[in-house]
């Protein structure tokens, strides 16, 4: 079992991008990294918990987990919930993932 912390949108040169696409689209490069150490990928993905710090956001959200998950079947189960806000006020969306290996 792979359990990642939630990610955040911080890109590797340090900036946060605006919305909330292009934070869950590094959220998800993130955790494909995660899951390329242990051998696993996207497939392996039983569960994403994601957070937005409204609903303005949830859009952009989904639209970088859909892209992410296009050609997943089945798609991992998947909760998205609302939050007051993170460690730094530019960050809008938050990702973690659960991913199982086959033995």
């Amino acid at each position: 079992m792979i359990v990642t912390s939630g990610q955040l949108g911080l890109a590797a040169d340090g900036t946060v991008p605006d919305g909330a696409e292009a934070q869950a689209a590094i959220c998800f490069a993130n955790i494909n990294a995660i899951l390329g150490e242990t051998g696993a990928n996207r497939t392996h993905v039983v569960r994403i918990n994601a957070y937005v710090t409204d609903r303005v956001h949830m859009a952009g959200y989904m639209a970088a987990r859909d892209a992410w998950l296009a050609k997943v079947e089945p798609p991992p189960a998947s909760t998205l919930m609302i939050v007051a806000g993170f460690t730094r006020p530019e960050f809008v969306v938050e990702v973690e993932a659960m991913a199982v290996l086959p033995r």
